[in-house]
């Protein structure tokens, strides 16, 4: 059985020097290298600095495989297919698993979908991504999870990059006509990242429509946020009332204003511009029904 006693200690990701925070199963022949050299764009990893000095004269990967779906200003999300990039994913969920306690998923990756963040820059007249994070859902999820792993490299992280992985994964939502929800239990801090996400969604649509008497139902649907979520998030917020064996929505203007004057760390304006999202060729897009009509007050 393999320890889980960190194995690596240290990364060298392109200019960044990173530091492991936890095991990750990479061979058993590297399990003597305190320190891995991994090219950042085909993710390939090796021993020795040299080796990848050889590597990028020759590597001619400037940006990660798969199709382009997403592109606005610097920020670039692409769609890898587990299956068909497997080795790619695979090095990834192993770099992934240097900076993740609980990721289980290092080799059988080929049902999932990788959709991964990069920043593009332009180098000498020709751009270049880098990547910056990644979330992974299953391309057939039975419980209707939109997101199974989710991951922003340390140099990129406080950044809101992550609360914009998570609202990307539910304008997918959105565009496959579902109500979804990140796999559990989340951990302490996805917890944190995810409600900071579901507050700032609800707290939109109830600031924005101060005369619609939403029930629950309609805030689902609207937002593609699975009913326990929002009851959680509203609950932790003081906004429901429980009656006759139900679950209300109980908020006024003056109580939303309140609670972001006290949490200022709340983004209102969304991060991601879902009209730029391009038709994806692993999730097919399907028109969302609008039950409400918020232009009719």
């Amino acid at each position: 059985e393999i320890t889980k006693v960190k194995n690596i200690e240290k990364v060298q990701f392109g200019n960044y020097l990173l530091n492991a925070w936890y095991f990750s199963p990479y061979p058993n022949e590297y399990k003597n290298n305190k320190k891995l050299y991994i090219c950042d764009h085909c993710m390939k990893y090796m021993k020795y600095e040299s080796t990848l000095i050889r590597h990028k004269k020759e590597c001619t990967m400037d940006h990660p495989p798969g199709l382009l779906v997403y592109e606005k200003d610097n920020l670039r999300v692409y769609e890898v297919d587990g299956k068909k990039e497997k080795l790619y994913c695979q090095n990834f969920c192993l770099l992934s698993k240097l900076f993740l306690d609980h990721k289980t998923v290092y080799y059988d990756i080929e049902p999932f979908i990788f959709y991964v963040l990069t920043e593009k820059k332009n180098e000498n007249g020709k751009d270049i991504d880098y990547i910056m994070g990644y979330f992974s859902k299953e391309k057939r999820s039975f419980d209707d999870y939109n997101l199974a792993c989710i991951l922003v490299l340390p140099p990129y992280q406080r950044k809101g990059y992550g609360h914009f992985l998570i609202e990307f994964s539910y304008e997918l939502s959105k565009r496959e006509n579902k109500i979804g929800s990140p796999e559990k239990p989340l951990s302490d801090l996805g917890l944190v990242s995810y409600r900071t996400y579901w507050q700032s969604v609800l707290l939109r649509i109830i600031k924005d429509n101060p005369k619609m008497n939403f029930t629950l139902r309609e805030l689902s649907l609207l937002t593609s946020i699975r009913h326990e979520d929002i009851v959680s998030t509203l609950g932790s917020m003081n906004m429901l009332k429980y009656w006759k064996g139900e679950h209300s929505l109980c908020v006024t203007p003056k109580m939303v204003e309140e609670f972001l004057s006290e949490h200022q760390n709340i983004k209102m304006e969304p991060m991601v511009d879902a009209s730029l999202i391009h038709d994806t060729f692993i999730s097919e897009p399907i028109q969302k029904k609008k039950i409400i009509d918020l232009t009719k007050q």
